[in-house]
């Protein structure tokens, strides 16, 4: 449409404008914008066109040869000019996509989608990055099953990029070695901050301020009667069942993984708390990316104050998908920070026939 007005324009301004030459930068524009619109095929098109435009109007005109000449070098140069933009950005595009490619695979591969069932539990996750051009962020999760019951983490490495995800990496191959043997939750927090840590003082790609990551650390029992929970210094999850959603704030809280400070605990303060979780309740465990959450006037997301949360959910996946969309709304689409969501939820007994 540009491309059509400003030829048009310009070929009325130079038959009929009240100096001569005056359509002529018009004209000129309309191969510049195509080169930056169009595609390259196209722009061809328009260039030709645009040099033919030029040299008919000046033969219509009766212009000598020389300011003929000078007119369809301007409009050719311009021409040119504007097919060498058009490559530069079809090339970049390409260079993008790989790129954006190539940090998916690597999103994946780092962290692979969880299965949708553990034990008693079945199992959702959804992840959101707050920029299309930067799927590379520092949120993890994982589900596993273990000789010890469904364990699972949730975390949030300081950083983004390259950084991050070999954070992020050590974190989840920690996690996946050492739930398999770790007898207790707090024992399997403290093997994961020793590793965080052991990273970290390494240095190479994990430097100091990415070497911690929040988490938290949940455990359900082979029955699926009880949940234990770990919190490091990360937003807390909630419980829903029924129609309710609770918070479940850590009794004692603790730092971080990776800071190499373990056993801070007042002493006779459990570090593990211990829930119970009834048969069609499921665990929502977030990052920052939900609680951080703000809308136009700078208020935090707040899930407990959300009436499309305080609803029954049967299953983890409309768990996650109602969370997102409750975020996407409260913030207009415009999320600031990477957001990943993990939920589980307990499976009913069968119904005896």
């Amino acid at each position: 449409m540009l491309v059509a007005l400003s030829l048009v324009t310009g070929v009325l301004l130079d038959l009929f404008g009240p100096e001569p030459y005056l359509g002529l930068p018009l004209l000129a524009a309309g191969p510049l914008i195509a080169g930056a619109t169009l595609p390259f095929r196209s722009a061809v098109a328009v260039v030709g066109l645009a040099c033919g435009l030029s040299i008919g109007l000046d033969i219509e005109r009766r212009r000598p040869a020389t300011p003929l000449l000078v007119d369809l070098a301007v409009v050719g140069l311009i021409g040119a000019l504007a097919l060498a933009i058009n490559a530069l950005i079809a090339r970049q595009g390409r260079d993008l996509a790989l790129t954006r490619d190539l940090a998916e695979a690597v999103q994946l591969a780092v962290l692979p989608d969880p299965p949708s069932g553990a034990g008693p539990l079945a199992v959702a996750a959804g992840y959101t990055a707050a920029q299309a051009e930067a799927r590379i962020g520092g949120d993890l999760y994982a589900v596993q099953e273990t000789p010890f019951g469904v364990r699972m983490i949730i975390g949030d490495v300081r950083g983004k990029g390259i950084h991050a995800v070999a954070a992020v990496s050590v974190a989840i191959g920690a996690f996946r070695q050492e739930a398999e043997y770790a007898p207790t939750l707090a024992t399997l927090a403290q093997r994961l901050d020793e590793a965080m840590a052991r990273a970290a003082a390494r240095g190479g790609p994990i430097t100091s301020s990415e070497g911690f990551t929040t988490a938290v650390l949940a455990e359900v029992s082979a029955d699926g009667e009880l949940l234990s929970l770990v919190n490091r210094g990360h937003p807390p999850p909630y419980l829903s069942h029924d129609g309710q959603l609770v918070r479940l704030d850590p009794t004692v809280p603790q730092l971080p993984l990776g800071m190499g400070l373990n056993d801070l605990a007042p002493a006779g303060h459990p570090p593990v708390d211990v829930v119970r979780l009834p048969p069609g309740a499921s665990l929502l465990l977030v990052t920052d990316g939900v609680t951080e959450a703000r809308d136009n006037r700078g208020t935090f997301y707040d899930p407990l104050r959300s009436r499309r949360m305080g609803r029954r959910f049967t299953h983890p996946d409309a768990l996650v998908d109602a969370l997102t969309k409750d975020v996407g709304r409260w913030t207009g689409g415009a999320g600031h920070d990477d957001m990943a969501i993990l939920a589980v939820t307990r499976r009913r007994p069968p119904r005896a026939p």
